[in-house]
């Protein structure tokens, strides 16, 4: 079923591919949930929306361990990225994050806990004020946001919180690329006695100082988070910093 466009879209549709055009759609959820039109009440409510094939959200079909789901974000194709936030229409805890494009591309991967089959989904939001929408189905075994972290098992985990490792890489195929990685739990807080204990804001910067990436964690991130993301330039060493919400906070730097 096809639905209409405005002129604001038609004329979006005019400068994309004629494949990609034809899948741009401002209504008629492709992933067909139940729950859409809460999750764009709650997340998109008065803006445009436009589902688009140039958002990409890369995640196995079928997630064997719901606690380590990969989610991969590509949002380069669009252009005047401001915003791009990430949501599970069926998790008890739908928002998994938001991230802010600054000097780096519109792209992030990381890994998410969820807590059965869902759409995961990405809305970007451009200069121009539209919310472009991508996402995919997920389908899993479900548990991942109710089963206790493995670092409430070990007596380390309290001396490495926070603990950070990464690297990037500056020849090759991933030239650009940059990998982090935080030692944190992760709680969701949904665990009997166990309370919400989790990262909320992390930021990349240049060895100048220019801020390349904000973002913003909530408790669906899985533990001991890791994030990739790509730089314009490959370029010196990245800064990394950050807190939770019990106010710990965390800087490092990650060399080339």
């Amino acid at each position: 079923m096809k639905y209409p466009l405005t002129i604001a879209a038609i004329a979006l549709a005019a400068l994309m591919p004629p494949a990609e055009a034809a899948a741009l759609r401002e209504s008629g959820d492709p992933l067909a949930s139940a729950r859409w039109s809460e999750m764009q009440k709650a997340f998109l409510a008065g803006a445009p929306v436009l589902f688009d094939p140039r958002v990409k959200v890369v995640a196995p079909s079928t997630a064997e361990n719901p606690m380590q789901v990969p989610v991969t974000v590509d949002a380069t194709a669009l252009a005047g990225v401001v915003e791009v936030v990430v949501f599970a229409d069926f998790n008890p805890i739908v928002q998994v994050l938001r991230f802010f494009p600054e000097d780096a591309p519109a792209f992030l991967g990381f890994r998410v806990k969820l807590q059965q089959s869902t759409p995961v989904r990405a809305a970007v939001r451009t200069a121009d004020g539209v919310w472009h929408v991508g996402g995919t189905w997920v389908n899993t075994v479900g548990g991942g946001c109710t089963a206790p972290s493995a670092a409430g098992g070990s007596k380390e985990w309290q001396q490495r919180l926070n603990e950070v490792s990464g690297r990037q890489w500056s020849e090759g195929p991933n030239a650009g690329r940059l990998r982090m990685r935080i030692v944190h739990p992760m709680d969701t807080g949904l665990v009997a006695g166990t309370p919400a204990f989790f990262l909320e804001e992390i930021n990349f910067a240049d060895a100048a100082g220019k801020r390349l990436m904000r973002v913003q964690t909530y408790e669906p991130v899985s533990e001991n988070p890791v994030f990739t993301l790509q730089r314009a330039s490959a370029d010196g060493p990245v800064e990394a910093s950050g807190r939770d919400n019990n106010g710990n906070a965390f800087k490092a730097r990650i060399a080339q």
